[in-house]
């Protein structure tokens, strides 16, 4: 596994596995273009073998007290071996780089794998946004993690990536490409 920053020469294969993803409800190629661009971001790419496994994204704006998990994807090859994990441990560690003491996110209420990884780091479920993901009618649900407490634990050891040498069960729900 290894993860870089992303940089615009990303986009075909990101974009590619946007559109695998979440094929109902994919962010447009120019979303995703200025997301790789604006300085308030930084997206992450998880590659083995020249390949393209994994994004996610966090919007950090230098200074601010919080920010925001954009999207976390992992081709459903690659799932439950850890990869979520590192990416999110990854983008948690740029927002407090840049001084957020909060992180914010939205998960798809149909998608218990995912929150349980962000339950698992910390974050906890302050609300829900009814038929939020369209046109699925999915609901959010909203979830806040106290990075301050989090990184604390990270300083410990005890918020660092699963271990990943034997491999776990896949986790998929109805093919959608999540954590």
């Amino acid at each position: 596994m290894t993860l870089r920053t992303a940089t615009a020469s990303d986009l075909a294969p990101i974009m590619d596995l946007e559109r695998t993803s979440f094929p109902t409800d994919a962010w447009s190629e120019a979303m995703m273009s200025a997301e790789l661009a604006s300085p308030h971001g930084r997206y992450v790419v998880d590659e083995s073998g020249g390949r393209l496994l994994g994004y996610g994204g966090v919007r950090a704006v230098q200074g601010a007290g919080d920010a925001d998990i954009q999207t976390i994807a992992i081709a459903e090859a690659a799932r439950g071996h850890g990869r979520g994990r590192a990416l999110l441990t990854e983008l948690l560690r740029t927002a407090h780089e840049r001084g957020a003491r909060e992180v914010f996110l939205e998960v798809r209420a149909d998608n218990p794998v995912a929150t349980a990884l962000y339950a698992s780091e910390g974050f906890t479920e302050i609300a829900r946004r009814p038929r939020y993901y369209q046109p699925d009618d999915v609901d959010a649900v909203v979830m806040q993690l106290d990075l301050a407490g989090w990184a604390a634990n990270a300083a410990g050891g005890d918020a660092t990536p699963a271990d990943t040498s034997t491999p776990q069960p896949a986790g998929t729900i109805d093919g959608k490409g999540w954590c």
